[in-house]
């Protein structure tokens, strides 16, 4: 980095010794820091019929004072001033809050100039600048920038244009030229000096797609880079196996596989040949078959004279799996067994003998898995379902149970690309994106609480039918805060109104695993026939004869969850129905159950999560592990982190970026953790 700009912020003009440590307060040590500081905003000061202007937006205009100011005081020394402009042909109201002073200098018929937020509802403005006469020539787009402490907007303004007009071209260019020509790229010195003093939007707009694709590509060469360092270091062991004999297998199935089942399969087998170690995560939406791609990786691992094992985060659902598994393999010669907490004594130890001595091959089981005396013979592929359910150390502890074992990591929770290369960008990541043919639609229906007698008697007429249902609620137990339906009430009402007709189970987190599985075991026995839980059953329970879920409250949840609660049923060859009991208050809300009942697709649903939740939110703000960008917005921007992602995955491959003079730059920003807005500490 050039050594200018590395200069304390003192040498600024203007800048003395206060305003320094309250600079460095905010962040800003070196001229470097306050010539990165981009404003959060742009006022936009030009002239526009007032039709164009959107709700909320900011706008200025120009006209004749047309009422006499109103002054009222309110609270201590609290004050709003209200008045009538006349501009074009609007007659609006303006407001200004605590500047009782304007009313001495608001005469009638006199020009103001009013800058603000626009109420396009109420026809007014509330005023942040007011000027008194004509409208002087200014920048028609005014950067706002976000100061703290005893640092003035118009202060902070004053540093940065004297950073920028004296170091602003000394920044350097660090994108090669073939880069910047393919993508017809603003310089970087230029796009900075805009970013701050835009002289048109278009300008603005070039400014910021350079410094986007910038951010995205440093983040993702570190990202690329972690990944080959992985790969490299981590020794793996290349898996040799009958490509004929692993086809028979496949051709033998009875169902045909989708394109994008064979697509996931053939990456996933190509990293199992290569000598280093897998590390994929497997999405597939729920449905999606998921299990049938592990059941061939697997016994592509087998003929490879390896032994597989598939950890998953529940007693039933480890059950279901090695069911699966024995009925997929019921022609082959595969050892299959299963190893939970409920297998123990001499069942157990028998188990892991023969687990030790190479007589089991494929292993399915809970987290009783990575317990120290589970050992294998010759562990050649590790697979884990839900991964997201399982910590970091024992999805560790599981890998270390062989001789660097390939890796697959499997979820039916659809992470939207954009998260899934950013948060997961040092693993390969395949995506099931189709679902098997003759699979039905679930019908989802959203309806008022109003309507619950109808829905009961729907209800009613599906279990009459063979059928059975979930009912899902938020709470646990009736809240004071919460006026929300709560599990225990609705499985009582339940009861008492199917008495002696239908039985009612009830579902909860403060059950002990012991109980869930009682549960569980009695629902997908149809020894009960409505189930009544809270989100517990969100993830790994197949019960094909349910058709029915009604989801209490639902304007709570977030369409990914939603989605995973609605995934429940449709596994059977009957015709689905998923219930929304909802009365969403805000317009979010009732965004939400719209977008349910209009698409069935959890790629789309997980994409509109994103865009109303926010990253953050939607891996929870402390454990997501996403960069902060400084220009760059992931959801917005998603076009432009494929496409970096894409060239990062590129230059780190290529002899070229390691050793061509044209990438010392890029290679050197990296090195010194040059990386605007980043935090991948």
């Amino acid at each position: 980095m050039n050594n200018k700009l590395q200069q304390q912020v003192s040498v600024v003009k203007g800048v003395g010794g206060e305003t320094e440590l309250a600079l460095n307060d905010m962040g800003v040590q070196t001229i470097h820091d306050l010539l990165w500081c981009f404003p959060f905003r742009y006022e936009d000061h030009r002239r526009r019929d007032l039709a164009e202007v959107k709700h909320n937006e900011q706008v200025t205009v120009e006209g004749k004072v047309h009422s006499e100011p109103s002054l009222v005081y309110y609270g201590k020394k609290k004050s709003r001033l209200t008045f009538r402009v006349l501009t074009g042909r609007y007659l609006i109201s303006a407001v200004c809050f605590n500047r009782p002073y304007y009313k001495q200098k608001l005469d009638i018929q006199s020009i103001v100039t009013v800058s603000g937020k626009w109420d396009k509802n109420r026809q007014t403005i509330t005023v942040s600048e007011l000027t008194f006469g004509p409208q002087q020539k200014q920048q028609e787009i005014d950067p706002v920038y976000s100061v703290k402490g005893t640092v003035t907007p118009k202060a902070f303004k004053r540093y940065v244009t004297a950073a920028v007009s004296a170091y602003g071209k000394e920044v350097p260019e660090i994108l090669p030229d073939g880069l910047l020509s393919q993508y017809k790229l603003m310089g970087r010195s230029e796009a900075l000096q805009i970013m701050h003093f835009p002289l048109s939007h278009e300008d603005l707009k070039q400014a910021r797609r350079r410094f986007v694709y910038e951010e995205f590509l440093l983040f993702q060469l570190r990202m690329q880079m972690l990944r080959k360092i992985q790969r490299e270091q981590t020794s793996g062991s290349s898996q040799v196996f009958s490509e004929e004999a692993l086809n028979a297998f496949t051709g033998q199935l009875p169902f045909p596989l989708t394109g994008a089942q064979n697509r996931v399969i053939g990456e996933i087998l190509a990293d199992m040949k290569h000598p280093f170690r897998m590390n994929r995560l497997l999405q597939g939406d729920v449905g999606s078959g998921k299990t049938v791609v592990a059941a061939i990786a697997l016994y592509a691992s087998i003929l490879a004279g390896n032994q597989g094992t598939l950890m998953v985060p529940t007693e039933i659902l480890a059950e279901q799996h090695a069911d699966s598994l024995a009925e997929l393999f019921q022609q082959y010669p595969v050892r299959i067994a299963l190893l939970t907490s409920s297998v123990k004594g001499k069942k157990r130890r028998e188990l892991l003998q023969r687990l030790q001595a190479g007589e089991i091959d494929i292993l399915v089981g809970t987290h009783a898995l990575i317990q120290p005396e589970v050992n294998f013979s010759k562990l050649g592929l590790v697979i884990t379902d839900e991964q997201h359910r399982f910590g970091v150390e024992q999805r560790r502890v599981l890998r270390e149970k062989g001789e660097h074992p390939d890796v697959l990591f499997m979820t039916a929770t659809p992470i939207p690309r954009t998260l899934a290369i950013t948060a997961f960008g040092e693993m390969d990541v395949s995506v099931i994106d189709e679902l098997p043919a003759g699979r039905k639609k679930i019908e989802t229906y959203w309806v008022k609480h109003d309507m619950l007698d109808r829905i009961l008697q729907f209800i009613d007429k599906e279990l009459e039918s063979g059928r059975q249902a979930y009912v899902i609620c938020p709470l646990i137990e009736e809240s004071e805060k919460l006026d929300y339906q709560n599990a225990v009430d609705v499985h009582s009402m339940l009861h008492h109104h199917f008495q002696g007709k239908w039985k009612t189970g009830l579902m909860h987190g403060k059950l002990s695993p012991a109980e869930k599985d009682e549960v569980m075991r009695s629902f997908s026995a149809n020894a009960v026939q409505i189930l009544v839980s809270t989100t517990v059953v969100e993830v790994g329970v197949n019960v094909p004869n349910a058709t029915v879920m009604v989801i209490y409250d639902a304007e709570r949840f977030g369409l990914s969850q939603l989605h995973q609660l609605r995934g429940r049923v449709g596994r059977g060859s009957e015709q689905s129905y998923c219930i929304l009991l909802a009365d969403p208050k805000s317009e979010a809300g009732k965004e939400r159950m719209g977008i349910m009942t209009e698409t069935n697709d959890g790629f789309v649903l997980s994409e509109r999560d994103l865009e109303l939740r926010g990253p953050g939110d939607f891996f929870g703000k402390k454990q997501s592990g996403l960069p902060e960008f400084k220009v760059a917005d992931m959801v917005h921007d998603y076009r432009a982190l494929e496409v970096a992602r894409t060239d990062a995955a590129m230059l780190v491959e290529s002899e070229a970026f390691w050793q061509d003079p044209q990438y010392e730059a890029l290679r050197q920003s990296l090195e010194t953790g040059v990386l605007q807005g980043e935090k991948l500490d």
